[in-house]
């Protein structure tokens, strides 16, 4: 897909006929930003997808949300700013009043998740890297965010994954609210010693998912409570660095993407308790020897097995945000996983079947942008993704209606 720049003198002569024909048009921007429109793939049943630009130059954005029933989504971006942007007036407001993050290596300020209950109680949760007892580690906090002055107040810290290390890699850190619960992702922190590696040692919470309830505390329910070897927030273990997770709209599972080593990149649907494998078992090899690390999933019974993954010397993708598409807009892609891709350079899509994925053509194949996180807009049922272009920050995939389908 490639966005084509509309030369301003043209756009000035004929903005009527653009404004008929459904091109974006860029308002409160610098002239040179100005884009049109573009048609990104065939029809899906008789809805068009089209390509459009939200956001430009605003960084490395990592985490994107929505504010429920709202037109304004959250980002994060990874050096420590945070943005509200308006994806109907493309407003950007930059907010105040930040933690302070440690945006070396890996780390900053991570991802975003908006309170369901946002217009009572304005709450917004955080994931972030920051220092702590000598080394660095993922904290989770949460927030009141004061939209009319644009700042944070209120900022409590909730978590922070222990133990805290020197290095500044494998983060995770992607964070969800489903019902009572928050579930979190904290990646290995790069820990090479595969004989004894942290993710398999359930007394520290360095390569798992957490489940806490939205206050911060520990549910009694969760898996390993009761246990006085295993820290008591685990709800499942064994992984490397997850950086994408969504909750499945129709069964209410909670799925998820991690990055493998050299390949072994993974799409796992989560359950309580469960063992994901690394290092023990695993799809991928080593980086530079090729080797392979551990067992298959497939062949240990005590390992969840991956419902899709890229093996070994297939060259991988690097998965980050992932959304199920849930929104009025393309009819034929309802229940569908969209997964960002990082060093592949596109958004993956996959169809949802009984025993695993099956995946289509890929979206924003030719722009060249790493992406980073993808949501889905409720109020016009397009597909929102944090890329990493050199101008471009965020982009949608809009469903725009052909001529003989008003559904008016």
């Amino acid at each position: 897909m490639t966005i084509k720049r509309t030369p301003l003198i043209i756009i000035i002569a004929v903005v009527a006929m653009a404004l008929g024909a459904g091109w974006f048009i860029y308002t409160g921007m610098s002239d040179d930003r100005t884009r049109e429109d573009q048609p990104i793939g065939q029809p899906m049943g008789e809805i068009e997808p089209v390509l459009e630009v939200v956001a430009e130059d605003l960084g490395q954005i990592w985490g994107i949300d929505f504010i429920p029933d709202t037109s304004r989504l959250v980002a994060t971006e990874n050096s420590g700013q945070l943005f509200l942007i308006d994806t109907e007036n493309l407003q950007v407001t930059e907010i105040e009043g930040v933690m302070e993050v440690d945006d070396s290596g890996q780390g900053g300020l991570l991802d975003v998740a908006v309170s369901p209950d946002f217009k009572e109680n304005n709450v917004l949760y955080f994931t972030y890297s920051a220092g702590r007892n000598g080394g660095r580690t993922t904290y989770l906090a949460r927030a009141v965010l004061d939209t009319d002055n644009a700042e944070l107040r209120d900022i409590e810290q909730l978590f922070a994954a222990e133990p805290a290390q020197s290095g500044s890699s494998h983060y995770g850190s992607r964070v969800v609210i489903a019902g009572k619960y928050l579930y979190m992702t904290i990646g290995d922190r790069g820990d090479k010693n595969f004989d004894d590696h942290v993710s398999q040692d359930t007394g520290n919470t360095l390569g798992t998912t957490i489940r806490l309830k939205l206050d911060g505390s520990v549910p009694e329910e969760n898996p390993l409570v009761g246990d006085p070897d295993a820290a008591d927030e685990i709800y499942s273990f064994g992984h490397r660095n997850a950086q994408g997770m969504a909750i499945h709209p129709g069964t209410g599972e909670l799925w998820q993407s991690e990055h493998g080593e050299q390949d072994g990149d993974e799409i796992n649907i989560i359950k309580s308790g469960a063992n994901y494998g690394w290092p023990e078992a695993h799809t991928g090899c080593t980086y530079l020897s090729g080797q392979a690390i551990g067992d298959l999933p497939q062949d240990r019974d005590d390992i969840v097995d991956p419902i899709h993954y890229w093996p070994c010397n297939s060259g991988g993708f690097p998965p980050a945000g992932m959304t199920f598409y849930h929104a009025e807009g393309f009819l034929n892609w309802q229940g569908d996983l969209f997964v960002g891709g990082l060093a592949g350079q596109y958004l993956a899509h996959f169809k949802v079947l009984e025993d695993g994925l099956e995946e289509q053509d890929p979206l924003l194949k030719q722009e060249g942008w790493r992406v980073r996180d993808v949501t889905v807009g409720q109020h016009d049922g397009a597909i929102y993704a944090a890329v990493e272009g050199r101008e471009v920050s965020l982009v949608r995939i809009a469903p725009r209606k052909t001529p003989n389908n008003d559904q008016d």
